[in-house]
């Protein structure tokens, strides 16, 4: 019998005002002055002022003060620190991240705008490696939406570029991918019904289950060993692509300094015209007046907005600095073990807050320019007990073969054993792995006569 229960609960539902400052945080400091571009194309009470250099301010006490959103001195927006007028960006070649090109193809679709906020809140949660880094329960709760929702959306986004992308495991990565590839027979069948007897390669139990031949299983091997494990990794560039750094570091008085990326900017403020028609008690009717409070909500929102997300950014970069500091007093080998979460919880914010300033944001700093993912980085503890990133390990390993006698080149059993001399306890697999990370052949194709 069917029964009627009150319950109390929690769920976090992003605002309206939530999601203009999630747009606007991941883009960069050119497609931000695109942006700006259009909203001062859509909305006329927003407006170019004079660009007036604005006193400094200490760089602390800006990040502990709280926003206040009702605030009228949000009606007229600058950079928290002076402009520089002149600062030239140094073009670097740029590297187009698998998400960037995962938010494209979600913004060409023809999707309900709901189902667009979905979709980029999925692309978002993704990891380096193509898998999604969180629960979709977790996802539903945080959008308020339902769990069909976020797993139908879901399910589009692994058969889009690169198939199997935001896969919650290997087994439905793969699948993805087949599914792209049309293949729908032997090897769809072993990786949807007999996943866990194939990767254990208990071969002789699947082929009694399928009931298939040698052969016919030997070929779906082939098919599905030529799958990709990790649509995550590996982005296919272009020397006619360049970037400009997001942030500058330089030293001033034996310090180092952050400045943001936003001389090419414009200033910001709302109309004083239209603001003076709108308080006024006469002269405007009550349909024009309803159109200029909307359009002066939107601005303020805006400008809040553009303002939250400098706030963001500077305070995450300057928490990066902190975690990192050896490599900013020069000691670029010496990065520490650091992830998202040790950001994130820095700065009290959500880890996707924290990708979504990272990620496709670079620095300049006096030691060259850097991709903010250049700074994470998983740790591994050493033999004497110390803690260290695992690009320094790859970046040894890399050292290690480029001194290898070429006529008789070091197996990775070898590998290993050399680098457990040197204090990193890795075992062959791992260094299998980090070979493949870093475009380094197997012995055989490394033997010079």
């Amino acid at each position: 019998m069917s029964e009627l229960r009150q319950s109390l609960e929690q769920k976090l539902k992003l605002s309206p005002q939530q999601f203009l400052q999630t747009a606007l945080l991941q883009l960069n400091s050119l497609a931000l002055e695109g942006r700006i571009e259009e909203e001062l194309a859509e909305n006329p009470l927003l407006e170019l002022t004079e660009n007036t250099v604005e006193p400094e301010e200490d760089e602390e006490q800006n990040e502990e003060n709280e926003i206040d959103w009702d605030d009228d001195e949000y009606e007229t927006i600058r950079s928290p620190q002076s402009k520089s007028t002149d600062r030239q960006g140094m073009p670097l070649p740029a590297t187009p991240d698998p998400i960037d090109r995962l938010l494209e193809q979600i913004s060409l679709l023809e999707l309900p705008a709901e189902d667009k906020l979905i979709a980029e809140e999925i692309a978002w949660n993704v990891d380096e490696k193509g898998y999604l880094a969180t629960d979709v329960e977790i996802l539903a709760d945080r959008l308020d939406v339902s769990l069909g929702d976020i797993e139908r959306l879901l399910y589009l986004i692994q058969h889009l570029t690169p198939p199997g992308i935001g896969a919650r495991n290997l087994q439905e990565c793969l699948a993805a991918q087949l599914e792209v590839l049309g293949e729908d027979g032997l090897p769809l069948v072993i990786v949807n019904g007999h996943f866990d007897d194939f990767a254990n390669r208990r071969f002789e139990k699947l082929k009694q289950h399928i009931g298939c031949s040698q052969e016919e299983l030997n070929d779906a091997k082939e098919v599905i060993a030529h799958l990709n494990p990790k649509p995550g990794e590996g982005s296919p560039t272009s020397e006619a692509d360049y970037i400009l750094p997001d942030f500058f570091i330089e030293e001033v008085d034996g310090e180092l300094v952050i400045t943001l990326n936003d001389s090419n900017l414009p200033d910001l403020q709302i109309s004083p015209v239209y603001r003076d028609m709108l308080r006024s008690s006469n002269g405007s009717d009550a349909q024009t007046k309803q159109f200029l409070r909307q359009k002066m909500e939107s601005a303020k929102w805006f400008l809040q907005a553009v303002q939250s997300r400098q706030v963001t950014m500077m305070r995450v970069m300057k928490t990066i600095m902190d975690l990192q500091p050896e490599f900013f007093k020069g000691e670029i080998s010496a990065l520490k073990p650091m992830i998202l979460k040790d950001v994130a919880e820095k700065i009290e914010m959500d880890i996707s807050t924290v990708s979504r300033v990272t990620r496709g944001k670079y620095v300049q700093t006096p030691f060259g320019t850097f991709e903010l993912k250049h700074f994470f980085t998983e740790g591994m503890a050493t033999s004497n007990g110390e803690e260290v990133s695992t690009r320094i390990i790859k970046e040894e390993l890399k050292k290690v073969v480029e001194g290898e006698d070429k006529t008789h080149p070091y197996s990775d059993d070898k590998l290993a054993e050399i680098m457990m001399n040197k204090g990193y306890p890795i075992a062959r697999r791992t260094v299998a792995k980090y070979r493949e990370q870093l475009r380094i052949p197997v012995a055989r194709l490394r033997r010079e006569l």
